[in-house]
């Protein structure tokens, strides 16, 4: 039986603050909702003051000596950071990987066909695998098919504006070349 295996979405990681009752230093250094240096005060104190307020107490800085707490709005605290992981999710761009494949016996208008994918998917701010499957006989002629590859982008250079970079150089595996370009930034 086969398994998948996917790589594990990584997400920038939320802080965790511990509120009212799970606060377990005996003293704290606490801050008003304006951000107003009240001083150290025991534990009781603080949470007598957050619920005369009717507000929470919120551990923002856990490792200092004694731990800085707020006054606040535990939910509207939440609310913010989370707007801005969406705010920062928006502002990503994904860069895909497309792929042209080419052959060592490629005709002259299939080659400007594939030129002229390779742009469109550049000027798309994509990266670009360019791909060479050598069967047979064919394997052989690998230094033939590094110079077809060669040329294939120099064609891209005359052709785009902006300028190529190479990100991973020819690479062979088995019958197979690799290589990764994209537009310079």
């Amino acid at each position: 039986m086969r398994k998948n295996y996917r790589r594990a979405v990584t997400q920038a990681p939320t802080r965790i603050y511990r509120t009212n009752k799970a606060i377990t230093a005996s003293e704290v250094r606490l801050l008003d909702e304006g951000n107003e240096h009240i001083g150290v005060v025991k534990i009781e104190e603080a949470l007598q003051r957050a619920t005369d307020k009717e507000l929470d107490l919120v551990e923002i800085e856990p490792k200092a000596n004694p731990p800085v707490c707020k006054i606040m709005d535990h939910g509207k605290l939440k609310y913010t950071q989370e707007k801005e992981l969406r705010k920062q999710k928006a502002k990503q761009k994904k860069v895909e990987v497309k792929g042209v494949r080419l052959s060592l016996r490629i005709g002259e208008h299939d080659l400007d066909m594939r030129l002229s994918q390779a742009q469109r998917f550049l000027e798309h701010n994509d990266k670009v695998r360019i791909e060479m499957v050598l069967r047979g006989r064919e394997r052989q002629r690998g230094d033939l098919a590094r110079i077809i590859i060669q040329q294939f982008i120099e064609g891209l250079k005359s052709r785009i504006a902006g300028t190529i970079a190479v990100d991973s150089p020819v690479t062979a595996q088995g019958g197979r070349l690799n290589t990764i370009i994209g537009l310079k930034k």
